[in-house]
């Protein structure tokens, strides 16, 4: 029994030091600072290349040979493919023989037209004769000319769409190409922000963006938004930008996606450290410390994020004293002891402003 009471006696103790421990426990408190800042506004994008185009044939023929190979960085003019041309080499020869003859022809009756043998008449029929002779070698030497496919422009082909011997018809596509020096970024921007991007351009210039590559990464070179479209989408209410990034080491390709970021200028916003902010039903509240040290919940309105930080736009004033450490200890209207560290301070010590 004697040890019993010892034990009983010792438990008491040791419960009411660590109750009177809580009790002296002082928690972090802070206020909003107010000052201008930047938000960076964030849009899914679509990457193209400035020239992205299907080659295709003009000509009916057999694949004769194929001189590039997929993924392949090609010149403007180099050969890519030629079609069998013996039934277009015979229609030339042909077209050619025929104007020759028209010239010869052309050439007599000009000799008689000049001693008065034939009339006038006559000569420019012959000569009506070579120029449809002509022509029709020119068109000849046009459609030749299509058997063989060329690069219209520097670029990468894509995967070939025909293999060796096929037989293709008027139109049957070869493959792509791209031109991946500069490559356009298509994103979407609502409506409102669209007139906060507007307001801003007006008094610097044009807005100068950023990519994030797929893997999370920031693309290496800014881009220039440099197009807007004219109408908006009246379904989605969003307008569309093109952006315009220079592709000097050729990482972007066509079709790849990103996430284009845009810095917002934001004047005498109020922030708040996110550790400050809990969540309850999908809305955002934080713990105000009143006069007479007792805490109280209060939902706040976000206007914009940052790196650990958030935008108040409705909620708190900047002479509100917020909880900023031991959310979770404290309980609607309880008293609590406090230690106050002003809000530029905290800031300096979060995160994205110690690196």
């Amino acid at each position: 029994m004697a040890l019993a009471m010892c034990a009983l006696l010792f438990n008491t103790n040791c419960g009411s030091e660590k109750h009177e421990a809580e009790a002296d426990t002082k928690l972090l408190v802070t206020t909003p600072l107010k000052k201008d800042t930047l938000s960076v506004k964030e849009y899914v994008s679509q990457i193209r290349s400035i020239s992205h185009i299907e080659l295709r044939t003009l000509e009916k023929g057999y694949l004769q040979k194929i001189f590039v190979d997929e993924g392949q960085f090609v010149r403007k003019g180099q050969l890519m493919f030629q079609i069998m041309p013996l039934i277009l080499e015979a229609e030339q020869q042909k077209a050619k023989a025929e104007a020759n003859f028209a010239e010869i022809e052309y050439r007599n009756t000009k000799s008689l037209a000049d001693s008065n043998v034939v009339s006038r008449n006559e000569l420019a029929l012959a000569k009506a004769k070579l120029d449809k002779a002509n022509a029709e070698l020119a068109l000849a030497n046009v459609h030749l000319g299509f058997t063989e496919i060329r690069a219209p422009f520097d670029g990468i082909m894509d995967q070939l769409q025909v293999r060796l011997g096929s037989l293709l018809d008027e139109g049957d596509l070869l493959t792509t190409l791209s031109d991946n020096r500069k490559m356009w970024v298509y994103f979407n921007v609502p409506e409102a922000e669209y007139l906060d991007y507007k307001s801003h351009q007006a008094k610097n210039r044009p807005g100068e963006v950023k990519l994030r590559m797929a893997n999370n990464q920031l693309f290496n070179h800014p881009g220039i938004v440099e197009t807007i479209e004219a109408d908006f989408n009246n379904e989605t209410g969003n307008i569309a930008f093109r952006a315009t990034f220079p592709n000097p080491e050729g990482l972007l390709r066509h079709g790849q996606t990103g996430n284009i970021l845009i810095d917002a200028p934001l004047v005498n916003a109020l922030i708040i450290p996110q550790k400050a902010t809990f969540e309850v039903l999908e809305k955002k509240f934080v713990f105000v410390v009143d006069k007479d040290s007792k805490v109280h919940t209060r939902e706040i309105v976000i206007g914009a994020e940052i790196p650990d930080l958030y935008v108040i736009t409705e909620g708190l004033s900047e002479n509100d004293k917020i909880l900023l450490e031991g959310i979770r200890k404290v309980k609607e209207n309880e008293k609590i002891q406090f230690n106050f560290e002003k809000p530029e301070a905290v800031i300096s010590h979060l995160k994205v402003y110690s690196e």
